[in-house]
């Protein structure tokens, strides 16, 4: 019989199909099909030109900006979602407020090798993405007219990627996002009853129990949460409380990308490179009062369509229970050259 879940940070309901849940090889796979690139990619190496300047890049010393030489590139978004020149003005025409639209857009070009992604790159490529990531974080966040910096990555088309250059996308909002004010309300509400934090003793639970943890190293672990809202959903949560993620050390950092890298290239070989979404969740920026939120990393396989039932309730129907996807995912046999 299908179970319902609770989720006990943001109290939302979950339905996990526990006996009969679907298999990996149970999902329908995606053809193959690799765009070729050639001279019209505009993140690949020698189109430099064809991106707005460059914001940041991790280049050779002296090397011009805007140039070939780079492994890391970050450039606004041509096509910006929040435009960030202007400040912010609110109004209101009756019911209904009204905010112009400023705030930042930015792209993660991970590498300059067009056909690559973060499962199959280097552990050092992925935790220069992530310095990448840390830097414009850090940067925006001083910007008094941002209150949120979401850092994401769209994986296929599917998954909402334009193009198969491997990147990944900022944007900082002049508010802060309803899911994320549900999650803080979320932890609050735990620690106040509890006086402890819910990521920590989810943390600590889920090594009790063992049956959810994917992979674990010294100063992170990978889990499929209880109340998954998708299949193979997965969780990669510092053990250090942290409710920012540009409060990680420089060793925390290169567990961050191992365990990372590691857990993509687990999905890649176990569902055969599907489509994904991940979402870096972090505190609201120049945050110092809420201590309550722990800062962590969601990573969401697009293995099945969002339908009315969903859209209508906002309950969420997992075919595959996280306790059966953790065990296919330990079961996944990994060469030691391929976590390098």
């Amino acid at each position: 019989m299908p179970e319902l879940r609770k989720d006990p940070i943001t109290q939302e309901w979950v339905i996990v199909a526990v006996e009969r849940g679907k298999r990996p090889s149970d999902f329908p796979r995606e053809p193959r099909v690799f765009e070729i690139p050639t001279r019209k990619c505009p993140f690949c190496p020698g189109n430099e030109q064809s991106t707005p300047p460059e914001l940041l890049a991790f280049r050779p010393p002296g090397s011009p900006p805007n140039t070939p030489g780079w492994w890391v590139r970050v450039v606004p978004n041509k096509y910006p979602a929040l435009a960030i020149e202007g400040e912010v003005r609110k109004s209101g025409r009756g019911i209904y407020d009204y905010m112009n639209g400023v705030g930042a857009h930015e792209v993660i070009i991970e590498s300059p090798e067009h056909g690559i992604s973060p499962a199959i790159m280097s552990v050092k490529q992925v935790e220069d993405v992530m310095w990448a990531y840390r830097a414009r974080y850090l940067d925006l966040e001083g910007d008094h007219r941002l209150k949120y910096v979401l850092l994401f990555r769209n994986h296929k088309r599917v998954a909402g990627a334009s193009l198969e250059h491997p990147h990944s996308q900022l944007i900082a909002t002049p508010m802060v996002p309803q899911d994320v004010m549900a999650e803080m309300e979320g932890a609050t509400r735990y620690e106040q009853y509890h006086e402890r934090c819910v990521y920590c003793d989810m943390i600590s639970q889920e090594l009790d129990e063992g049956e959810r943890v994917v992979l674990e190293n010294e100063h992170f672990l990978a889990i499929e949460p209880y109340a998954s809202k998708y299949p193979f959903e997965t969780w990669i949560l510092p053990r250090r409380h942290r409710s920012s993620f540009a409060a990680i050390s420089n060793e925390e950092q290169t567990s961050f990308a191992a365990a990372l890298k590691e857990m993509l290239l687990r999905i890649y070989l176990l569902l055969d490179d599907p489509p994904y979404n991940y979402t870096l969740h972090t505190a609201p920026t120049r945050t110092t009062s809420d201590e309550h939120l722990h800062w962590h990393l969601e990573i969401m396989p697009r293995l099945t369509i969002t339908a009315g039932f969903e859209m209508g309730t906002g309950i969420y129907i997992n075919v595959t229970a996280p306790e059966l996807a953790a065990s296919h995912l330990r079961e996944v046999k990994i060469a030691a050259e391929q976590i390098a």
